[in-house]
């Protein structure tokens, strides 16, 4: 029995490469759970959302979170074992609120139909990977938005955990502002301000599983003070609770339940128009988490490139196809990747333990509704600010004269300070990865242009640049009545 388990773990260490990645098999198993912990509340939210709050043109709630755990599953266990990286794909945020508001009630799309055009979304950002386009792309961009785009990632991290946890909300006068602690229900807020004070202890005696257990005691404190509330206390339905039932039976009555109804529907020109749109989202927010969360993970070279790229950018177009065929909406690489790798997660091993948990999770997911927001909230204030830290660490452990091109943004030089501002602010303020590459970017052009050194802007950072200037101006165009 020794003799099988050793040699199990030794055929783990040859494909992982733990030790070459200074990590353990422990180590990794212990981060992908945080990172599923971390990603688990999409098991819930996409089925609320695309279930219209039980509108007839939505789907049926328990279907689609079987498909959403099926697709999340699948596509994050096949990253891990062919990039050998600690990335995880789940359906993506944004891109199914524009399918369940802008295409089925916003112009009168079926499901089956909307779906259809993520799919071809997918097949066509699946092509760019294939060409080599996308790759292209990705190494055209200028060392100093990438670290604007790691930084920007880091707030955009920080910024959710605080409005997930109920610290910050819309303000009255101003965009953004604290929470009204006289309109709030207070044991929420108790649960999120707890769980960042027992991890930022945690990290601070440097306990490896600091993030984690976070999660964990702050879940356990939300179910005591719940109950004390005579589970009144603001959760949402299901989360803070013992559960009364633990095994839910799948449903796989969506897979495959789209059409191309689309292009009849709006006609041909809109229907190409939102799929560019949305290709274009999926594109950049893909690409902004690939840099963001491998440059936390030592995955990114001197130049800010990320070695064999074309793996994940594969895995993630044929993700996105796979969440339009199952209806669970486009699914994409997650940001929250980054909790993993905070805790000390470097190999695929990881992805593969979150995929194993998502594909646990539908037959247990009364188990795993029991972890609310608020829980999770201090991991992804963590997560943001050991982001942007990485970038630090970096410049004061290097010599000044490697600082500068390893880690620095110089602030000073219009080309790349101006950019590289507006894509760590847009990023948060905006909820969008995809605003705030697309508006460094067309500065970054623009300046360039305008300095007499357009020759130093690649054709690909042009092509990407005029693409983002069409995607700000599409709802312009909707709003004309031509799409």
């Amino acid at each position: 029995m020794q003799t099988a388990d050793a040699g199990s773990s030794g055929a783990l260490e040859r494909f992982f490469k733990f030790r070459q990645w200074d990590t353990s098999i422990k180590r990794d198993t212990l981060a992908g759970l945080t990172t599923f912990m971390v990603m688990a509340y999409i098991i819930f939210v996409n089925p609320n959302i695309l279930n219209l709050g039980g509108d007839p043109a939505g789907l049926p709630f328990a279907a689609v979170l079987t498909s959403t755990c099926l697709v999340a599953g699948i596509m994050t266990i096949l990253m891990g074992l062919v990039t050998n990286r600690a990335y995880a794909i789940a359906p993506g945020m944004g891109l199914n609120a524009v399918v369940a508001f802008s295409l089925v009630l916003g112009h009168g799309l079926t499901m089956a139909s909307a779906m259809g055009l993520i799919v071809l979304e997918g097949v066509a950002i699946t092509i760019l990977v294939v060409t080599g386009f996308r790759e292209a792309i990705f190494r055209a961009i200028p060392v100093e938005l990438k670290k604007a785009i790691v930084i920007g990632i880091g707030f955009f991290i920080l910024f959710v955990g605080l409005v997930n946890g109920g610290l910050i909300q819309a303000g009255g006068g101003t965009p953004v502002a604290l929470v009204d602690l006289g309109d709030t229900p207070m044991v929420p807020l108790a649960v999120t301000v707890f769980g960042i004070g027992i991890t930022i202890v945690m990290l601070a005696l440097r306990w490896r599983a600091a993030i984690l257990l976070g999660i964990v005691f702050a879940t356990v404190f939300a179910i005591i003070m719940n109950y004390a509330w005579g589970q009144d206390a603001g959760f949402l339905p299901g989360q803070a609770v013992i559960p009364t039932d633990i095994v839910a039976t799948p449903d796989f009555s969506l897979i495959g339940a789209f059409d191309f109804g689309a292009f009849g529907k709006l006609g041909v020109t809109a229907a190409v128009l939102w799929i560019f749109s949305l290709m274009l989202s999926d594109f950049f927010d893909t690409m902004g988490t690939l840099v963001g969360v491998g440059g936390q993970a030592g995955y990114l070279d001197e130049k800010g490139d990320l070695p064999q790229v074309n793996r994940p950018l594969l895995v993630d177009s044929v993700a996105a196809l796979a969440g339009g065929a199952v209806s669970a909406s486009s699914a994409t690489t997650y940001i929250e990747s980054g909790a993993g790798v905070a805790q000390g997660g470097r190999t695929g091993w990881v992805a593969v333990v979150v995929g194993v948990l998502f594909l646990v999770a539908m037959f247990f997911s009364p188990i795993f509704g029991v972890v609310p927001g608020q829980a999770t909230a201090a991991a992804l204030v963590i997560v943001g600010y050991l982001m942007m830290a990485t970038l630090t660490k970096a410049e004061s452990e290097a010599s000044h004269e490697e600082a500068e091109p390893k880690a620095g943004i110089d602030f000073g030089n219009l080309a790349f300070g101006l950019p590289a501002v507006l894509i760590i602010t847009i990023m948060p303020l905006t909820y969008s990865i995809t605003n705030g590459i697309g508006a460094g970017f067309i500065a970054y052009t623009l300046i360039r242009v305008v300095q007499g050194r357009a020759r130093e802007v690649s054709w690909m950072l042009w092509a990407a640049s005029i693409a983002f200037v069409i995607y700000f101006v599409f709802p312009w165009i909707q709003g004309q009545g031509w799409a």
